[in-house]
């Protein structure tokens, strides 16, 4: 059980904090359960949205004193799906009062009610501007009702972790010279989130690690150019390849590759997964999987999908990181795998199969071939709710889509967006991920026997985390 509301102590009511808290956690006070000072709690740091949401959703009951700064707390309250109250100290907080309801109001995130610590019953000044807040003594407070969870970036990293401890997953990063591997493990392992293996010069990164203040201990530090493992693999790699010619000199130079011999660790069933790409290229990290853990049998191709989060919104972008120009059948099985891939992470996969055309309305190759990729599509997997060709705005815009494509069960509802090549693909995830302050996880390979997934070369710590997050759900399911 969470806390039951959020209050955001305002104007006067700022000022009388301490006073707030001993009312509400007085024996004789209104019966509202355990109190928490999020600033008390957070202290010495400055209150963090993640942080904040931790403490919020580990808490049994009660309520949670806010910072006081409305748009934090009513983003806070959103999150963890309770009401949030402005707490006012009485009729001379009318003026803040009407300014802060007003813009909660018009970001749709409008607040419970107004607590007055003074026991004021109503407040005329706001009556009178129609403001759609009621005023309610403290005493009100535990009566509030629950409201739905708003997902946003932070609870979905929350949600991500949390599943991926479940999947007891053990994962592999090759590339242990990198620091922002070597954080990123760290910040696994305190979470617990997976067991893991890094490969490097295991002296060197434990020397690093102690520079950086970090714990390693619970990591496999592996040197992969050494080892009864090497020739081991390099044995099995050459009976793999031995059609193509490959000897068992030549597989044990390979295997020497940092890819190659995480992917043979995949292989041999000495890791769930592998998480790459941080200092080499997408081809460096994906070429090993296709000669030795090799696609599904149903997949003719592999793809990526870009998982994008914003406040309330949680949508799949694909293919955006793979496939140059793929053709009506590659767009189709990205369209399919991609829904599944988007059920995974709890998104109710409704795939708009995108075109600068919607429906009949436009002529072209390229309109063609989106809409042979739908046809295809719907052979191959009947009960996916797919459509197109579906431009952008028709796709997440109710009013338009229906204006557009009458009666699509997609138009206007999409979810899952499958992008006809990979140049408008990639530029548009990184116009949503940089415009709209979205969370984009990924890419998130498909097709492969077993998780292997790509970081870009740019990737943050944070990145590396839900990436290895990802690739240990993967694993599991």
């Amino acid at each position: 059980m969470t806390v039951r509301a959020v209050l955001s102590p305002i104007a006067t009511a700022a000022g009388r904090r301490g006073e707030l808290i001993s009312t509400l956690s007085a024996e004789n006070g209104p019966d509202v359960g355990p109190v928490t000072d999020i600033f008390d709690t957070l202290r010495p740091t400055a209150p963090d949205f993640s942080a904040a949401l931790d403490i919020a959703l580990d808490r049994e009951g009660g309520v949670l004193i806010g910072t006081g700064e409305p748009m934090f707390d009513s983003r806070l309250a959103a999150a963890v799906g309770v009401p949030q109250f402005l707490v006012a100290a009485g009729e001379q907080d009318h003026l803040q009062l009407q300014q802060l309801s007003g813009q909660l109001v018009r970001v749709g995130r409008a607040p419970g009610g107004i607590a007055v610590m003074d026991g004021t019953s109503g407040s005329s000044a706001l009556e009178a501007e129609g403001t759609a807040v009621p005023f309610l003594a403290l005493d009100k407070v535990d009566e509030a009702e629950p409201r739905t969870p708003v997902i946003g970036p932070e609870v979905f990293e929350r949600n991500l972790i949390i599943q991926a401890r479940a999947a007891k997953a053990h994962i592999v990063l090759p590339e242990g010279d990198d620091d922002r591997i070597l954080i990123a493990a760290d910040q696994l392992l305190a979470k617990k989130v997976c067991d893991l293996t890094i490969l490097g010069d295991p002296a060197a990164m434990a020397a690093r690690s102690h520079e950086l203040g970090l714990d390693l201990s619970g990591a496999t530090l592996t040197d992969p150019t050494r080892g009864d493992d090497l020739e081991r693999f390099a044995a099995e790699f050459a009976e793999l390849r031995k059609s193509k010619g490959v000897t068992l000199d030549e597989a044990r130079e390979t295997m020497k590759d940092i890819s190659y011999y995480a992917t043979m660790m995949i292989h041999l069933g000495l890791a769930d997964g592998m998480v790459s790409g941080a200092a080499h290229t997408t081809a460096h990290t994906i070429k090993p999987s296709f000669q030795i853990i090799k696609t599904v049998p149903e997949a003719s191709i592999v793809s990526s999908v870009f998982l994008m989060v914003m406040d309330g919104v949680l949508w799949a972008f694909g293919d955006c990181a793979v496939n140059p120009n793929p053709t009506p059948a590659q767009l189709a099985e990205i369209a399919v795998v991609s829904a599944k891939t988007a059920a995974q992470f709890g998104i109710d996969p409704k795939v708009a199969m995108l075109s600068y055309s919607t429906g009949s309305s436009g002529a072209g190759e390229d309109v063609e071939a989106v809409a042979e990729a739908v046809t295809i599509a719907r052979e191959s997997a009947p009960e996916l709710s797919v459509d197109g060709p579906l431009q952008f705005d028709a796709a997440v815009v109710e009013s338009v889509g229906q204006k557009k494509l009458p009666g699509s069960s997609v138009a206007g509802k999409a979810t899952v967006f499958v992008f006809p090549d990979l140049n408008s693909g990639n530029i548009t995830y990184k116009a949503v991920q940089r415009t709209a302050d979205a969370l984009a996880v990924g890419p998130i390979l498909q097709g492969l026997n077993k998780p292997v997934n790509d970081l870009s070369r740019g990737a943050t710590v944070p990145d590396i985390v839900n990436t290895v997050a990802i690739t240990a759900i993967q694993a599991g399911n």
